[in-house]
């Protein structure tokens, strides 16, 4: 059930969904993950997904309590990947029943570990 194709990406609406008018948008380049993905076909996704968004009336109350909407997109079996292609899943959350639940975890802010964590991220960042 097609929804919107470009060059680079297509979205249909998901057989399983979460909550009504669940999409998916993926690139038309196989990659199982997320970095197998050349930047053109990514660039092409996210204008994909807001007008996905605008088309289903998630940008009629731009309040936080306004209607509300997941993008996620996950990468490997670990990550709860399940079909080996990159896909970005727009969920629209209408009700605290409806769309995507999510546990998050979060742990306690540990300066010195964020901190050598960043300094050790801006290297690898700076060589690539």
């Amino acid at each position: 059930m097609k929804l919107i194709e470009t060059k680079y990406s297509y979205s249909f609406l998901d057989i399983q969904p979460l909550s009504d008018y669940h999409c998916l948008v993926i690139p038309k380049f196989h990659g199982a993950k997320l970095h197998n993905i050349p930047d053109d076909y990514l660039a092409d996704i996210l204008p994909v997904v807001k007008k996905l968004s605008i088309a289903l009336g998630l940008d009629q109350n731009n309040t936080p309590e306004g209607e509300g909407y997941n993008v996620l997109q996950n990468n490997g079996r670990i990550a709860h990947q399940i079909v080996d292609h990159v896909h970005f899943h727009l969920i629209p959350k209408n009700d605290a029943q409806s769309g995507l639940g999510i546990d998050w975890p979060s742990q306690e802010t540990d300066f010195e570990k964020l901190g050598k964590l960043h300094a050790a991220l801006k290297e690898k960042l700076e060589k690539l």
